[in-house]
C-alpha cells in the first residue's frame, strides 16, 4: 500500500507551522494490518443492545496523559480527554455516559458514519444504468447511511500496539442491500492513538458490487471542555477557497461556490460566532447557521496527500485541535439542532451550539453530481482514507 504524504500551504512536509505540534512521521504509511500486536488497552463491558449484543469500552491513554475512550457499537468516540493551558484536563467532546444513552436518541455523537456519510438526495442514485433507493430518514433525504447505519451497530473489535501508538481496531461487513446499498462491503477502521498528541483514523472498505463509500467520524467538539458553554467563541480556520451551496432540503445543488466575501470564508481565524447568524445569506437561513461541505486546497495534490483541513483554538483554555486529511471535503456543522432536549454525560444539557461537527469527506450527495469526486466503489479497488487530529495548547 502506498504511503501518505503531508502537505502544508502546498510545500511537502512533516511538520505544522511552528504553533503547532511536531508532526514527525504523519507521512508514513498507514501501519498494515498485520503488524498489529495486542496492547494493554483497557477494555470494559459497556452495555447490551436490544438483541443482547454486548458492546466493550476501550480506554486508551498516551504517554502525556491525553485519554480517548471509545466502543465498538457504532466506532463511537465516547470522551476525550485533553490538558489546557494550565495543564487541566478536561472532556472535549458531547456524549453520553453509558449505551443507553447512544441507544435511546443520539445526533450521532462521536460515531463512524457510514455507508456515505452526509445527505442523498431523495434518498436515491442511479449507478450502472440501475436506480437504487435508500432508507430516507432527514426530511426526503437519507443520511448518514440509513435508518441504521454504521453508527447503530456492534463492530468487532481488537486493541493493538503498532510503532505509531495504542488503538482500537474496529471490522463491520455490511450485507448487500442494507439500507439499500449494493454490494457487501467490508469495512476496517482503526483509531490510533499516539505519543506526540494525536489521533489518527484509518478508513478501508472492499466490495463485491459497485457501490458509494464515504466514511467519516462525526465527534461534536468543545474544547472549552465538559460542554460548559457554547462554541461561539472558538477560533476557526479551514483551508478552503470555495464551498458546496444547498438547498432548503440542505442538499447541494452540484455548484462549487467561492467563500470570499461571505460568511464562509475562513481562511483566516474567525471566531464561529462571528457571522453565525448573518440570516441575510440564504445558505445560513438553509443550514440555520453552518451545516455546508467546504471544498479542501487540494489542486495539484495526489489523492493519498494529507493536507491540513482545519484548525480550532479556544482562546479561554489555550486548547487547539488541527485537522489533516486525504480526504477532499470536509464538512462544518454548529450544532444547530442541539436545543436543550439532550443530556449528556455528567448531567450536562447540551443547548443550541454547545457542540460542533468537523467532518472530513467526500461532497454529499456525489452519486447524484458526476462533477464531484467520485465516491465510488468497485470490486478489486480498496478504498482507504485517513484523518489525523492534532491537540495541543497555545499560551
Amino acid at each position: 500500500m502506498r504511503g501518505f504524504k503531508c502537505f502544508y500551504r502546498g510545500k511537502s512536509v512533516c511538520i505544522a507551522p511552528a504553533a503547532f505540534v511536531l508532526l514527525n512521521q504523519i507521512a508514513c504509511t498507514a501501519a498494515p494490518v498485520s503488524s498489529i500486536v495486542p496492547s494493554a488497552a483497557v477494555s470494559t463491558p459497556f452495555g447490551a443492545t436490544a438483541d443482547g449484543r454486548t458492546a466493550e469500552l476501550f480506554t486508551l491513554t498516551n504517554e502525556h496523559g491525553i485519554q480517548v475512550r471509545l466502543t465498538n457499537y457504532g466506532g463511537i468516540i465516547t470522551s476525550l480527554r485533553t490538558p489546557d493551558r494550565s495543564g487541566r484536563f478536561d472532556d472535549i467532546v458531547l456524549g453520553y455516559d453509558n449505551l443507553a444513552g447512544y441507544l435511546h436518541d443520539s445526533p450521532y455523537f462521536g460515531a463512524i458514519v457510514g455507508r456515505y456519510g452526509n445527505r442523498i438526495a431523495r434518498g436515491r442514485f442511479t449507478l450502472d444504468g440501475r436506480t437504487y433507493r435508500l432508507a430516507v430518514n432527514n426530511g426526503p433525504n437519507s443520511l448518514h447511511g440509513g435508518l441504521r447505519g454504521f453508527d447503530k451497530v456492534i463492530w468487532s473489535a481488537h486493541a493493538f500496539q503498532s510503532q505509531k501508538g495504542t488503538g482500537v481496531a474496529l471490522d463491520y461487513t455490511s450485507p448487500d442491500m442494507e439500507e439499500g446499498f449494493p454490494g457487501a462491503l467490508r469495512a476496517h477502521v482503526t483509531y490510533t492513538l499516539t505519543d506526540d498528541d494525536r489521533l489518527i483514523v484509518d478508513y478501508q472498505a472492499t466490495t463485491d458490487k459497485p457501490t458509494p463509500v464515504n466514511l467519516t467520524q462525526h465527534t461534536y467538539w468543545n474544547l472549552a471542555g465538559s460542554s460548559r458553554r457554547d462554541i461561539l467563541g472558538h477560533e476557526l480556520t479551514i483551508n478552503a477557497d470555495s464551498m458546496t451551496p444547498v438547498d432548503s432540503t440542505l442538499i447541494t445543488t452540484g455548484e462549487i461556490s467561492p467563500v470570499s466575501g461571505t460568511p464562509f470564508d475562513f481562511r483566516t481565524p474567525m471566531t464561529i460566532g462571528a457571522r453565525v447568524d448573518h440570516r441575510e445569506n440564504i445558505q445560513i437561513r438553509y443550514g440555520n447557521g453552518y451545516d455546508h461541505n467546504f471544498v479542501l486546497n487540494r489542486a495539484g495534490l495526489a489523492a493519498d496527500a494529507l493536507v491540513h483541513a482545519a484548525r480550532v483554538v479556544e482562546p479561554s483554555t489555550g486548547r487547539t485541535l488541527d485537522i489533516f486529511t486525504t480526504e477532499p471535503g470536509l464538512q462544518f456543522y454548529s450544532g444547530n439542532f442541539l436545543d436543550g432536549s439532550i443530556t449528556g454525560k455528567g448531567g450536562n444539557v447540551y443547548h443550541f451550539r454547545y457542540g460542533m461537527a468537523l467532518e472530513t469527506q467526500h461532497y454529499p450527495d456525489s452519486p447524484n453530481h458526476p462533477n464531484f469526486p467520485s465516491t465510488i466503489l468497485r470490486p478489486g479497488q480498496q478504498y482507504h482514507t485517513r484523518t489525523v487530529f492534532q491537540f495541543g495548547v497555545t499560551r
